[in-house]
């Protein structure tokens, strides 16, 4: 195809994502999804639901785990027709966890198929025994929220009233859950009419031709990328702290063997399922190698393509293919434990583009309870962490994991939708591992509850294992959690877990996030560098 066509196209199809992205931001009840930014949009393949176009603004993981979700659709309905929109979050069939609600809807043209539009967000509440559904104790899904299987929400354009009833009694906060929904299908409409202009003006044949270019052109820059790494095998291995029943690690462990221009990523010697929330279904463990090497080989297009020249073998029954009713509340821990041992592998096979391990955990914590007036709140929020240190430099201070392009929320719409004060929301001193470049600072956050009573649970890793450096580099500090009841202050015992912990008025938790990883030998740190560090605070 004409280079500039293909350009032009590219950047148009990338917009309609984007777009959907802005409008589901905007329309938003929930602040995970208004403020944070968690979830995402991307066009996807009309007979595979293989991934076409990804918006810039969506959570990458998201995007990589709605193919899968995409292509349960196209098996279990085979007779959508045009106005049909599908809603599920069926973690086993291209899900991560309940919380993450997905809108899937063809796009027709000609009387077919001519893709399919995905939008996902994180929902603020959807049943279980955990209010924000992130329970550190699961044993089974049926405690972190209520399973919604793939079904017609829109049936020939014609809502379904009946499944919004459902949607909104599974909710401990029906109001903000009808509210998001409202806000996914308003993306959703805007998606069409921005495909529908899009193959107005160039036609059907020309668009499609662009779409299988970009694939084949992604495919075509991977292996090239891959060609150019030594043949061999490495192998590397990390671990969680625990899955929040037993305080028992478990093994994070991929077997890279690279031949010619074809990469296998084996993960056999990974943990078995545990009876704990930080299992993973196959399509998250895919979707999770995807990002990886997203961040590793920025240059190649962001589609299926990626992953052509790419294997990737997961033990049936283990940890990374989770088979219901196991939980996998705590999917983003594993996830992010799976990249970091990438991101260590690829640091032996490709030194030049090294990074250390980012902090590798999202603190998701949960604090909910009910108002003077009787009414509930829940709060739900994930935290910031450091980066690892790279070639080009230190890592990021106080940013989000890597599996996320979302925003941390900030301290002024929190303490105005919650009965909440952040006693401290600081850089962590000397968090950092140290290197020639170091990792980046990981953050302090401490909140008090202003209610008269509430409840409050964290899930979070790292407090046991700490994130690795590279080349040399030092490890970032580990997590802390703490809470206060009453002045004293308790760590708990599992770590980096908290369930269900009961707060008064003037409480607190406390979370010490951790650094990233250093890169390179500490002792070659350019010696302005390191004055700064000391002039600013960064070290002690």
């Amino acid at each position: 195809m004409d280079p500039i066509t293909l350009a032009v196209l590219k950047g148009r199809l990338e917009q309609i994502a984007d777009e959907m992205d802005a409008t589901l931001f905007r329309a938003a009840f929930n602040p995970t999804i208004a403020e944070a930014h968690d979830a995402c949009h991307g066009l996807y393949d009309a007979a595979t639901g293989a991934t076409l176009v990804q918006g810039k603004s969506g959570l990458p993981i998201f995007v990589g785990v709605m193919a899968f979700a995409t292509k349960a659709v196209i098996d279990k309905f085979p007779d959508a027709v045009d106005g049909d929109i599908f809603i599920f979050n069926d973690p086993y069939l291209g899900g991560t966890h309940l919380s993450d609600l997905r809108l899937i809807r063809p796009v027709f043209r000609n009387g077919s198929i001519f893709c399919w539009l995905g939008s996902v967000g994180h929902w603020h509440d959807v049943g279980g025994a955990v209010p924000g559904n992130y329970n550190p104790a699961a044993t089974e899904y049926f405690q972190e929220g209520v399973l919604i299987p793939p079904v017609r929400l829109y049936a020939a354009g014609v809502l379904r009233q009946d499944i919004v009833d459902i949607l909104r009694a599974a909710s401990r906060l029906p109001d903000i859950a009808y509210g998001d929904l409202q806000a996914h299908l308003s993306a959703l409409d805007l998606g069409v009419s921005r495909v529908a202009a899009l193959l107005d003006e160039y036609g059907v044949a020309t668009v499609a031709a662009a779409l299988t270019e970009l694939r084949a052109r992604a495919a075509l820059l991977m292996r090239a990328q891959i060609a150019a790494l030594p043949d061999g095998t490495w192998s590397e291995e990390d671990f969680l702290d625990n899955d929040g029943r037993t305080d028992m690690p478990l093994r994070i462990a991929v077997d890279v063997r690279k031949s010619g221009e074809r990469l296998t990523l084996d993960l056999s010697r990974s943990a078995p399922a545990c009876a704990g929330p930080v299992n993973i279904s196959r399509a998250t463990t895919v979707a999770s190698v995807y990002v990886a090497l997203k961040h590793l080989f920025p240059e190649v297009p962001a589609n299926s393509g990626v992953l052509d020249p790419v294997e990737v073998i997961v033990p049936p029954g283990s940890l990374l293919d989770a088979q219901p009713p196991a939980p996998v509340g705590g999917y983003t821990e594993t996830i992010l434990r799976i990249i970091d041992v990438l991101f260590c592998v690829f640091a032996r096979m490709r030194p030049d583009a090294a990074y250390g391990n980012a902090y590798g955990t999202i603190n998701a914590l949960s604090i909910a309870g009910r108002r003077g007036d009787g009414r509930r709140w829940v709060l739900f929020q994930f935290f910031g962490g450091g980066h690892g240190g790279n070639p080009e430099g230190d890592g990021l201070s106080h940013g989000n994991p890597p599996i996320a392009t979302a925003i941390i929320p900030p301290v002024e719409t929190m303490e105005a939708a919650y009965p909440v004060r952040y006693r401290q929301w600081a850089l962590r001193e000397g968090s950092g591992g140290a290197g020639a470049h170091r990792g980046g600072l990981g953050a302090i956050y401490e909140i008090e509850v202003l209610e008269e009573s509430a409840e409050a649970f964290v899930f979070a890793e790292r407090a046991r294992f700490a994130p690795r450096g590279v080349l040399g580099g030092g490890d970032g500090a580990k997590n802390v959690v703490r809470y206060r009841q009453g002045g004293v202050w308790t760590v708990p015992p599992l770590g980096s877990k908290v369930v269900g912990v009961a707060l008064r008025r003037g409480d607190c938790v406390r979370l010490e996030t951790p650094g990233g990883g250093g890169w390179g030998d500490p002792a070659s740190r350019d010696t302005a560098a390191a004055a700064q560090d000391r002039r600013m605070g960064y070290v002690a």
